[in-house]
């Protein structure tokens, strides 16, 4: 086969990027386009830069260097990279590949002026847009310029930012090949990037056009701030007029130059109306025809608009695909479970299956849509007080959306809104007998699950998993079950509200509910402490702990002195709570059952800062505290006017808060305990599979929705694409971040606190559990890295029931993610810890090991000096 080392654009299209690179395949596309005017020219195809690369054999070796290289290590990087780039650079370009270029140049003129741009394969793709890793070259003049400004642009494949980004996003040098865009270089009256979608809040339906004089590069290269136009629907809605006191010019013989504008034209849009919605339109046309929004590079030529480049936008989250055209809500079911992380199509499938609602999936993540209950004033005023109460960011981000003229639909007061979801029917007596019943209930379903799942194989078992999924959901929505968690809720906010209303104090009840009974969370971290003082008098079992890496340290464990007891009250551990993990809504997640090395770290801090019988001590101090408050309470109550029935009132409220409160962490236990059955069983389904040579893995099914894995096992046949596919998309979406509350427009809003009672500088956030601390910050994103000292402030993203076991050896708590009644929350005040929640970047504004002061009682964070 004869290498073809140069297409013109006109041959090319989006099928080509392994041939012109994602920039050349995209140009190509873009001048198929009807209307849409790009400048002339040819690809250099990636068959040349191989031919290069084979030159020069020792880059080779370098290359395995720079693969086994930290991305954090910028000094190695920038060497090895460096040294790369001159080598390629100083490969002589063979003749017939130069005459193939010079040709190509003949046919536009020799003599012209062009924009010489890298074309990498991974580039300008639908998960990655690698925007500005690789060079462009404006203004180049004449064929040995040309020539050797493609050899810079092969090199620039590995300029130090390209090669970071691709070892952080996950991709092999090797793979990625570099083509080259030689272009016919236009000379605007004006330049900028149209964004098809607002790139700030997501809407769809809002395009944004920044602009400026001369080329575009004194935009992208910010030498000014650029005029701003903002249209919809076919009107500039919004434009912000910059002083633009300088542009970017080409220069005659090549080349660039900064140049300063008339003082007199500094202020004058770049662009007329009529020219912004005339370059919007054809935009849409574009968006239209790659099936998604875009980044578009964009000149104004004697008064036409050319395109020299169009990518996707890779930033924007994507919307929930309904179907239809009328306005939608949805709000994060991520940040009420505490898990905003991407979740696998498995997992995000089951959860749908076994939800109480309907759930719809954008981003590898679930929402609720909660435009009807947003439409009846009735519900509406009931969903925004339960939002506002679990989290006032996403109460602020809905009436945000309520605020938009007529996006949500108004129904009237009898309208199909709904009850609110949780709210109980009627009240129940405040008997613990109660709980005792409904804990039962869920151990007896658990149990009769794990008893008939045990004989379900093939397609058998997902008709079997069909039926359990309706009795999981029976259990949920048990009417006691949904009563009861209410009851301790309410009684909190009864509590909290009337007591600050009496006696002036805030958070009253997060003292109250100190160690409640009955709370199956906070028993799991005080129990880990039970497992260190087992491991703590046996040395040699700590010091074989500390260089734990293999999953399979249980059976190890017996072989040394004292070992089977350790392993003993590890094994316990595990039977009662190895289902649990960070991110459990997820169940492909790997389990503590799965993966025990995940508790070694904990364990290890438990033995290093706590003294035998540390868990009996911490519950009774937290019950006596709670003891002692409610005694206080009372006391002053009765000191008030009506003070003997107010002081009842209360009474009543605390027994109340006692019976109930600890039971709202069950359910999710009951969940999470019979998802673990699910995923036994469906992971045995899998291995017979893998013998059967239908997959190569067993993991692979978790790429699979339920419905397509009942597929498979029924055909015995999977489409390792469609697999592929999924995989590199729950990749890209870990680079998104999910919003409390997104609307069909695309319009990510997270919400604001709408406070003037925090100090300058401080962090602000929601108040979840009473009390001032200072300390040490230890930001950690994954629980098995943890190393905690005594005293420290634990700052991480979200925290769900598995992190408990960390609260016990921690002082106060600092989150991103959650609310009032969410696990982290709950725990908190369980353990007397103070925290704030809801803090928007904390594990970005806070650098681990900084001290900082966490005011649980007022809900703000100091970062001290």
């Amino acid at each position: 086969m004869i290498e073809q080392y140069v297409w013109d654009l006109h041959e090319v299209d989006e099928t080509r990027v392994a041939v012109v690179g994602g920039k050349g395949a995209h140009l190509g596309e873009l001048s198929r386009i009807d209307g849409i005017r790009v400048p002339g020219g040819f690809c250099v195809t990636t068959d040349a830069f191989r031919r290069i690369m084979a030159e020069a054999p020792s880059i080779d070796d370098r290359l395995d260097q720079l693969s086994r290289l930290n991305p954090d290590n910028r000094e190695a990087v920038r060497r090895l990279s460096a040294e790369i780039r001159r080598t390629i650079e100083g490969i002589a370009i063979p003749g017939d590949l130069a005459a193939a270029i010079t040709r190509a140049l003949a046919q536009f003129g020799e003599q012209g002026a062009y924009a010489v741009r890298s074309s990498a394969t991974a580039e300008d793709l639908p998960t990655a847009s690698f925007a500005g890793q690789q060079d462009t070259y404006l203004n180049v003049v004449g064929p040995t310029a040309i020539l050797q400004h493609v050899s810079r642009c092969w090199a620039s494949l590995f300029t130090e930012r390209a090669v970071i980004y691709r070892q952080r996003n996950g991709i092999d040098h090797r793979t990625v090949h570099m083509a080259v865009v030689v272009q016919q270089m236009v000379f605007p009256h004006a330049a900028g990037i149209l964004f098809t979608a607002d790139p700030v809040t997501g809407n769809r339906k809002v395009a944004t056009v920044d602009a400026g004089f001369g080329l575009g590069e004194a935009l992208v290269s910010g030498l000014v701030n650029p005029d701003v136009f903002k249209v919809r629907d076919g009107d500039v809605v919004a434009k912000a007029i910059a002083a633009k006191q300088r542009a970017v010019h080409a220069l005659p013989d090549g080349g660039t130059q900064e140049v300063a504008i008339d003082s007199q034209r500094q202020e004058q849009p770049t662009l007329t109306d009529a020219q912004v919605v005339r370059l919007v339109r054809l935009g849409r046309r574009i968006e239209a025809h790659f099936g998604r929004p875009q980044d578009i590079e964009w000149c104004l030529v004697d008064g036409g608009f050319q395109i020299v480049q169009s990518r996707p936008i890779t930033t924007l989250f994507p919307i929930p695909d309904i179907g239809d055209q009328e306005n939608h809500v949805y709000v994060s079911v991520g940040h009420q479970q505490m898990m905003t992380d991407p979740m696998k199509p498995l997992g995000l499938s089951m959860w749908q299956l076994t939800a109480m609602v309907p759930m719809h999936e954008a981003g590898g993540r679930l929402f609720v849509d909660v435009t009807r209950r947003l439409a009846s004033p009735a519900s509406r005023a009931a969903l925004l007080d339960v939002m506002g109460r679990g989290d006032p960011l996403v109460r602020d981000a809905l009436e945000t959306v309520l605020d938009h003229d007529d996006f949500v639909p108004s129904l009237p007061e009898e309208g199909p809104g709904g009850r609110p979801a949780g709210r109980a029917s009627a009240p129940i007596e405040t008997d613990p007998a109660i709980v005792t019943e409904l804990i039962e209930r869920s151990q007896v379903s658990t149990a009769v699950l794990e008893r008939d799942i045990r004989t379900k194989t093939g397609p058998a078992l997902f008709d079997f998993l069909l039926e359990a999924f309706e009795e999981h959901k029976r259990v949920v929505s048990d009417p006691l079950n949904i009563q009861a968690i209410m009851a301790g809720m309410e009684a909190t906010w009864w509590l909290n509200d009337k007591l600050q209303e009496w006696l002036g104090e805030k958070n009253a009840a997060d003292t109250l509910t100190l160690s409640a009974p009955d709370n199956v969370t906070s028993e799991m971290g005080l129990a880990l402490l039970d497992v260190a003082d087992v491991i703590r008098a046996q040395p040699e079992v700590v010091a074989f702990l500390r260089g734990v890496e293999d999953e399979g340290f249980l059976d190890e464990l017996a072989k040394l002195a004292g070992g089977a007891e350790a392993r003993d009250a590890i094994e316990a551990y595990l039977d009662r709570y190895g289902m649990r993990c960070v991110g459990e809504i997820d169940i492909t997640r790997p389990r503590w059952r799965e993966r025990p090395t995940t508790l070694v770290p904990v364990i290890l801090d438990n033995v290093r800062n706590f003294e035998p019988g540390a868990a009996e001590r911490r519950f009774e101090e937290g019950r006596q505290k709670a003891q002692k408050k409610e005694q206080d309470v009372l006391s002053r109550l009765r000191a008030l006017p009506d003070g003997d029935q107010k002081a009842d009132e209360a009474k009543r409220m605390i027994d109340r808060v006692r019976t109930f409160i600890g039971y709202r962490e069950y359910p999710k236990y009951g969940i999470v305990s019979r998802y673990f059955v699910y995923k036994q069983a469906l992971l045995e389904e899998a291995e017979r599979l893998v013998h059967a040579n239908v997959l190569p893995e067993k993991e692979d099914i978790f790429y699979l929705t339920f419905q397509e894995l009942h597929d498979v096992v029924r055909s015995n046949q999977v489409d390792d694409q469609l697999i592929q596919q999924r995989k590199d998309a729950f990749r890209s979406y870990h680079a998104l971040t999910p919003p409390r509350v997104l609307t069909s427009d695309g319009e990510a809003v997270s919400g604001a606190y709408r406070r003037d009672d925090v100090p300058a500088g401080a962090l602000t956030g929601l108040p979840v559990s009473s009390g001032t601390i200072e300390g040490r910050a230890r930001v950690i994103r994954d629980m098995a890295e943890a190393d905690l000292e005594a005293g420290d402030i634990l700052v991480t993203t979200f925290t769900d029931p598995s992190w408990s076991p960390l609260f016990v050896g921690i002082a106060g708590l600092v989150t991103e993610v959650g609310g009032l009644m969410t696990h982290g929350a709950v725990i908190a005040r369980e353990y007397g810890l103070p925290a704030v929640v809801g803090v928007e970047q904390a594990t970005r504004l806070i650098r681990d090991g900084q001290r900082i002061r966490v005011h649980g009682t007022d809900g703000y964070v100091e970062i001290l000096p």
